[in-house]
């Protein structure tokens, strides 16, 4: 797998809602997983090896997140025949596996990965109250192995944006597989 970091994203940037389906076709709009304290997006997929090393993080900093009414939903833009394995029924074995209690929604047409501007998997974006975008960096500063983990940077963005600071000064990028962008992947 090649590695690929997140662009570098003005912060402030107005999110554009969307409305997406989750494996089980129930829709989802974005204005409706708002907290009144913000909003995180995981852009993810079950096939990529580095996001598939911190789901389980990710889960644990979406709970502590939704105490401080800051909703979270993740999104898979890898939907795509040279990719079975981040089809929407195994997007379901996913869920069950993770016990993901957020939505994993479908992003069929890359539409939302594009408005974004997400390049990897995965790619976190975290918005403030007002859909302005605060933090896009990584989840922490250990990918692989969690015991080695020192900060814990999306976390502490997320404690940031509650207790009403400036965003976070240093933003690392997240690492990941590029995104199977429709139009350029072939057979």
């Amino acid at each position: 797998m090649a590695l690929v970091h997140s662009a570098l994203l003005k912060l402030g940037k107005t999110l554009e809602h969307f409305e997406l389906e989750d494996p089980n076709g129930k829709r989802f709009k974005s204005q409706e997983l708002f907290g009144k304290g913000g909003f995180m997006i995981a852009v993810m997929c079950n096939h990529c090896p580095y996001s598939n090393a911190i789901w389980k993080r990710l889960i644990t900093v979406a709970e502590f997140a939704k105490k401080l009414d800051i909703g979270t939903v993740a999104i898979n833009p890898n939907i795509h025949p040279n990719y079975p394995e981040d089809s929407p029924s195994h997007m379901l074995d996913k869920i069950a596996e993770m016990n993901i209690d957020f939505p994993y929604l479908i992003d069929e047409n890359q539409d939302v990965a594009k408005s974004l501007g997400a390049v990897c998997t995965p790619d976190l974006f975290l918005f403030d109250g007002d859909a302005k975008l605060y933090y896009h960096g990584r989840l922490d500063d250990n990918w692989q192995d969690a015991r080695s983990v020192k900060e814990e940077e999306l976390r502490e963005a997320v404690m940031m944006l509650f207790s009403k600071q400036d965003a976070p000064k240093v933003q690392h990028p997240s690492q990941g597989c590029s995104i199977k962008w429709i139009d350029t992947v072939t057979g």
